[in-house]
């Protein structure tokens, strides 16, 4: 009997002392930063200038801010890398959106390259603020401009940004549901939840996102697993699309895949201020009254202030010169007008 009582006192000793180093060292698991940034868009014949913010809690983040071929007319990709590295291995992701026509500011978290602090999900959230005040404040770019993009941990951030905020478009690519659900898989004899000091709880948070919503992953994801993905799709609102993609977790995504590229510049065109004009869009609703000063024109037809049916089916219709003299704050029917996008019904 005594001998059990030791085994029990051993293992239970164990356990806890588990628990506790995964609690202490959990950030380790999370963060792989890398502090050199021995390469810069100059290595590929890209201009840029450098970006330096100052967070919430005193820190300083580094970045670059790439200019499209035509940066004024342009929409701007906010981007947030994956969990490892810096933004100097993001060149190859930084020229094929450069080449999709966007302006693109990519930033260091917490800790990583030029940045100050260590990292964590506080940290992450206060870089994604910071980036997005410098583009919204200091660069005047109004937010239906903004695509927000994240890869990985990147998706993280870039849905916890948007769920509060509404940019033009949020893409998450090869993201999970919760750094709570990875933990578990690591470690599934742990309270792993109850453990958690960094959750980053995106199945949680993407069904206050506003804008529509990107998600792309592959099923040969052996880092994250593929029904994550298909988890935080079904959790977002519509308008959304889901892009599968092929390859494994770091030979798969935008760089890689042409039709994902095809599928995310149609939707860089159809629901992004400065894809192509203006745009019309349409819901599965009763046709809502105009409660202000706008004008509707597609084709021949034209409306003003008044109740009208939208022609079109479901969707978005880029429709430069399409609409005219949207007041700012303007409702229709208890929804803003936001930016250049009219909803109506049919």
């Amino acid at each position: 009997m005594e001998l059990l009582l030791v085994v029990v006192r051993i293992v239970v000793g164990v356990y806890v002392g588990l628990m506790l180093l995964v609690y202490l060292r959990q950030a380790s698991y999370i963060y792989y930063p890398e502090k050199t940034v021995d390469l810069n868009p100059s290595d590929i014949n890209l201009a840029f200038r450098d970006v330096s913010l100052t967070t919430a809690d005193g820190e300083t983040v580094t970045g670059w801010y790439v200019p499209a071929p035509s940066e004024a007319d342009a929409p701007v990709l906010l981007f947030f890398h994956g969990n490892a590295g810096n933004i100097a291995g993001r060149l190859g992701s930084i020229q094929t959106f450069h080449d999709l026509g966007l302006n693109v500011l990519i930033i260091d978290y917490h800790g990583y390259g030029q940045s100050t602090g260590k990292p964590s999900e506080k940290g992450t959230i206060l870089d994604s603020v910071a980036a997005w005040e410098y583009l919204t404040g200091d660069m005047g770019i109004t937010p239906d401009r903004i695509i927000i993009f994240g890869r990985s941990l990147g998706g993280a951030v870039a849905v916890g940004l948007a769920a509060r905020h509404t940019p033009g478009m949020l893409v998450v690519e090869s993201s999970f549901t919760s750094t709570m659900d990875m933990g578990q898989r690591m470690f599934p004899y742990l309270p792993v939840r109850l453990l958690s000091r960094h959750p980053y709880d995106n199945e949680t948070a993407i069904p206050s996102v506003p804008c529509p919503v990107l998600i792309a992953h592959g099923p040969d994801d052996a880092t994250i697993p593929f029904a994550y993905g298909k988890r935080l799709f079904e959790a977002a609102n519509e308008p959304k699309q889901f892009v599968e993609l092929a390859g494994g977790h770091n030979e798969s995504g935008m760089d890689y895949d042409r039709a994902y590229r095809a599928v995310f510049k149609e939707w860089v065109d159809r629901y992004v201020a400065g894809g192509r004009g203006l745009r019309l869009c349409c819901g599965p609703q009763p046709p809502w009254r105009l409660s202000c000063g706008v004008t509707w024109a597609a084709g021949r037809r034209s409306m003003r202030s008044r109740a009208a049916a939208c022609p079109y089916a479901p969707g978005c219709f880029s429709r430069p010169r399409a609409l005219r003299n949207i007041s700012p704050g303007c409702i229709i029917d208890g929804i803003a007008v936001r930016g250049t996008t009219l909803w109506m019904g049919y």
